[in-house]
């Protein structure tokens, strides 16, 4: 008689298993789990569609590319389209504003302008002499002369002086940037205050970072371009670094985990000796340390600093003694289910190429939003669309404005009745209305970045979960895994990869909101309030880490029993309520051999890019290219092997966790009887003291 595997059923998991000699993997008896969220998912998704459609349609990013002066106007667009320049009346106003100039631009009254200053004249004049407003180009209405200079100057309509300037993006930008330093004597801002040299370096420099960044971007681009086949050679090297590091884990695992608890235990039990050493040399005595950081000295007595860190180091070495008393038996657990989860991997290749397709459908939905996002920003951009600019103009010159810009609007607009016509909400409050659209595309960046993240958690999780259940390995373990959990999560559970990714998506909406709020407070006095937002973005990011914690292991017990998400967050989260210190040495423990295996692999294929590119490879020199900032490529390959070594890190890491959570329900749902066998390795049955009884013979 040979011993039946066992298979779940569709009923609830409380229910005893039955047995099927055909089971092979997770449930095969499935149907489509959280339907309406799956529905709403779909409107959603359309009403992204929506808004893509209207931001094509009414959008030019090529709008984007002119300044933008303070009436709403596009500087060498439209009827400025012979002033491409744009100049800006205050620059001391820059200093003041500090770092916002590069989010909100300088405060300052800014004019398109034919060509920008070739000289410097005060058009305000101090010492009681009259102002000079000729010749008003740099006014915002030249050739008015309804108003005195005094009067134009005192409402911005012109500067109270201009700088000698150069273009530089088509923004004038003043000559004492290139030390060109003119004579400031007769100069005299709007408040009849005398400037000087020195106050208006002062004025231009977030303005003169500004511009420097496409020179250093240029360089960067450069460099990047000459090394891009090196770089994806080093990228190539930490994959297959990776792939090797990944299959070797089943050895070296064990022996680095009790290795690092030795050396813990010896660094800490040598301090404790050495600090009680050297407290009763000094206890008698009043030696002291000197810490010198930057301007501040530190002053300490030495027995009173050798005390201090000989109770922390003994504090520490308690800890760690403790641990390894109480919990040898589950860091052992951790170390075989480490094991088996690189046996697992190393017998689905194809689940360590897996992340690559999430991450390209993650870098769609990044781009699309990109895409979504500029063209919404330039849609109500340029002449005609600013409603101070409709000030004293007829219906058929607005009309006529608007038309010049949006070429594309296939609809008549009613310019006296546009509140009720979409066309005219869209011409003469487009700016306004395409904020809420701002931030519903960036709501669905969250939501379908975080759905891809779901579908690739839950493809592997049901993958891994095959392997686990496979009663006879490899032989139970079915043809194509990772391609039946693709098609069962497709099939069934999108629904619940919707609603996962949902909560998310809502969190980190929220976030977002925070983080405005707190830029907006920067400058206010109100500690309180402060207070309580960072209270709140802290609250808010624990949250999202939980929630994570909750779906992954929820997308796990999905892919396993096919239940829906609110009931299988339920099972996941008391099933791990149930093993709370088992899943904490596991994770950690899980932690710690994923950081060292980045670390090794980061570190090892960063300082190969760093000898290389610096000339330190005697025998790569003739290889070597000519670049601007050699630093520009070791960075870039840096974070290049990060992402590679995280993301075959992070399947290792997914079927660690799933076969974590198989192994704890198999503990709780068999017995080792032939009618209830265990699922989990002889490794993990020893280190327990459980077998599998063997049938008796009829």
């Amino acid at each position: 008689m040979t011993t039946k595997k066992p298979v779940s059923e569709e009923s609830d998991e409380s229910t005893p298993l039955t047995y099927d000699p055909t089971f092979n993997g997770p449930i095969k008896k499935r149907s489509c789990t959280d339907i309406i969220c799956c529905l709403l998912f779909v409107i959603f998704v359309a009403g992204l569609g929506v808004v893509a459609y209207f931001a094509y349609t009414y959008g030019n990013p090529r709008l984007l590319l002119y300044p933008q002066d303070s009436q709403g106007n596009l500087c060498g667009y439209g009827t400025k389209k012979d002033k491409p320049n744009l100049y800006f009346y205050d620059l001391l106003t820059c200093a003041k504003f500090g770092p916002g100039v590069f989010v909100d631009g300088c405060p300052t009254p800014q004019v398109c302008v034919s060509h920008c200053p070739n000289d410097t004249r005060a058009y305000r004049r101090g010492g009681g002499l009259p102002d000079q407003c000729d010749p008003d180009t740099f006014c915002s209405n030249p050739g008015d002369d309804t108003k005195t200079c005094k009067q134009k100057i005192d409402s911005d309509e012109c500067p109270a002086y201009v700088l000698k300037s150069e273009a530089v993006l088509h923004r004038c930008v003043p000559e004492v940037i290139s030390g060109k330093i003119p004579n400031f004597d007769s100069l005299v801002d709007k408040e009849d205050k005398k400037l000087n040299g020195t106050s208006l370096e002062a004025g231009e420099e977030f303005l003169r970072q500004f511009l420097k960044v496409k020179e250093y971007s240029d360089k960067v681009v450069q460099d990047l371009v000459a090394t891009w086949w090196m770089i994806l050679i080093c990228l190539v090297a930490a994959m297959v670094i990776s792939l090797l590091w990944i299959t070797l884990m089943r050895w070296i695992a064990a022996p680095m985990v009790w290795l690092t608890i030795i050396l813990f235990l010896g660094i800490f039990g040598f301090s404790c000796y050495y600090c009680v050493r050297g407290y009763l040399n000094t206890k008698d005595t009043e030696q002291s340390f000197n810490f010198h950081l930057a301007i501040i000295t530190l002053n300490f007595k030495q027995s009173s600093f050798w005390l201090t860190f000989g109770i922390i180091s003994a504090i520490l070495l308690l800890i760690v003694l403790l641990i390894l008393l109480f919990l040898r038996e589950r860091i052992c657990i951790a170390i075989a289910l480490i094991k088996e989860g690189s046996r697992a991997v190393g017998s689905m290749l194809f689940t360590l190429l897996w992340p690559v397709i999430p991450f390209i459908l993650q870098i769609g939905v990044i781009s699309l939003w990109a895409a979504i996002a500029v063209f919404l920003a330039s849609v109500g951009r340029g002449e005609g669309v600013s409603k101070n600019n409709f000030t004293g103009l007829t219906d058929e010159e607005i009309q006529r404005r608007t038309d010049s810009l949006f070429q594309k609007i296939p609809c008549d607009v009613n310019v006296n009745n546009s509140g009720s016509d979409i066309c005219g909400i869209i011409k003469y409050g487009g700016d306004e209305y395409t904020f809420y659209l701002q931030i519903y595309n960036l709501f669905m960046l969250f939501w379908l970045v975080n759905f891809f993240i779901a579908l690739g958690q839950m493809t592997l999780a049901g993958a891994f979960a095959s392997y686990y259940w496979a009663f006879t390995k490899p032989k139970d373990i079915p043809t194509f895994p990772l391609l039946s959990s693709f098609g069962r999560c497709i099939r069934y559970h999108l629904g619940t990869l919707a609603f996962g990714a949902l909560i998310i998506a809502i969190v980190q909406l929220i976030r977002v909101f925070l983080e405005y709020l707190d830029a907006k407070l920067k400058a206010a006095e109100n500690k309180v309030a402060k207070f309580f937002l960072k209270c709140l973005k802290c609250c808010f990011w624990c949250l999202e880490k939980f929630l994570r914690f909750i779906n992954k292991n929820a997308y796990i017990m999905v892919a396993v029993y096919g239940k829906n998400f609110c009931t299988s967050a339920k099972n996941a989260f008391f099933l791990i309520l149930r093993n709370a210190v088992r899943v904490v040495v596991i994770d950690k423990v899980t932690d710690f051999l994923l950081f060292i295996g980045k670390l090794v692999i980061v570190g090892a294929i960063t300082t190969a890019a760093y000898f290389f590119y610096d000339g330190r490879i005697p025998f790569l020199t003739e290889y070597q290219p000519n670049l601007n900032f050699y630093i520009i490529p070791v960075v870039v390959t840096a974070l290049g092997s990060y992402v590679i070594a995280a993301a075959f890190f992070s399947v290792y890491d997914m079927a660690v966790d799933t076969l974590f959570l198989c192994f704890l329900e198999d503990l709780e749902r068999h017995d080792g009887t032939p009618e209830k066998p265990y699922y989990m390795s002889k490794e993990l049955m020893k280190i327990l003291g459980k077998k599998n009884k063997t049938p008796k013979a009829e």
